[in-house]
């Protein structure tokens, strides 16, 4: 029996494509726009289905100290972490991709764990030695524990830029009478920079938004955005903390735009391989 002819078909098929866009249109875009009308909400009291009132009362608050303090903070943290986490993963990455030795895989395993776990028992653990270090309560601590993560990104995208690399070209440089040292630094760092914005990019906005960690590290002397936002909605301060949240996805829509542009196929090929 026919299953009906090919227009019938095919505009079966687009009606069926719609309908899946437009749900993924309600579920993306929905809690964006509920996220826009509490930030706006000066007044909104149950049972009415819309505000009574709407303004920029609470968007401007985004011009005190008390907002503006916790975003300069999570900025500087992150600046530095990303810092630290590529003085570490640059020359580390390209150690894994270019040399063969004894215990290379449980190198690269030990820098996947703290995302193998739950996030919570490992920086509650980790909590407790910060207290008997005195780091707990700092933004040192903060920036150690944001480090546990950041370098997960970090070394792995490292690894893989390098392994991406045609090694021919070092050893050219070799030939030519180059040092290893002069050849890393003259041949292979130049063409790893597309993958060192990359790896920034993405230890840069784990940090910006990372916030189990920073909680329980951080509280109640070291405040980010999250955990602004977060004691923001403990509070029913919905609008502060929609404000809070959409200004956290400005960054983050820039910098993965960003990241789209810098970040390589070929890069993506060696990611995750051991």
């Amino acid at each position: 029996m026919s299953g009906g002819s090919p227009a019938r078909r095919g505009l079966g098929g687009l009606t069926a494509r719609i309908a899946a866009l437009a749900l993924a249109a309600c579920v993306i875009v929905g809690p964006l726009l509920s996220l826009v009308v509490w930030s706006l909400a000066e007044r909104w009291t149950y049972p009415a289905a819309w505000p009574q009132r709407l303004g920029f009362r609470y968007w401007s608050r985004m011009l005190t100290a008390d907002f503006l303090d916790p975003l300069k903070t999570g900025l500087g943290i992150a600046a530095v972490v990303t810092v630290a986490a590529l003085l570490c993963a640059v020359p580390l990455g390209y150690a894994l991709a270019r040399l063969r030795f004894p215990g290379r895989t449980l190198v690269l395993l030990a820098f996947l764990l703290p995302q193998a776990f739950p996030q919570l028992p490992v920086f509650a653990a980790a909590t407790r030695e910060f207290y008997r270090w005195g780091l707990a309560g700092t933004i040192t601590g903060v920036v150690l524990v944001h480090l546990v993560g950041g370098l997960v990104f970090a070394v792995w995208t490292m690894a893989a830029v390098f392994r991406a690399m045609d090694p021919a070209l070092e050893e050219a440089a070799h030939n030519l009478g180059a040092s290893a040292t002069r050849a890393f630094v003259t041949v292979s760092l130049p063409l790893a920079v597309p993958g060192i914005v990359a790896s920034a990019l993405l230890v840069f906005l784990y940090s910006l938004d990372e916030f189990t960690g920073t909680l329980l590290v951080g509280a109640p002397f070291v405040t980010t955005l999250p955990v602004y936002m977060y004691t923001a909605s403990q509070g029913y301060e919905m609008q502060i903390a929609s404000v809070t949240a959409l200004v956290l996805m400005a960054p983050g829509v820039i910098l993965l735009l960003l990241l789209e542009r810098v970040l390589r196929a070929e890069y993506l090929t060696f990611f995750g391989q051991l």
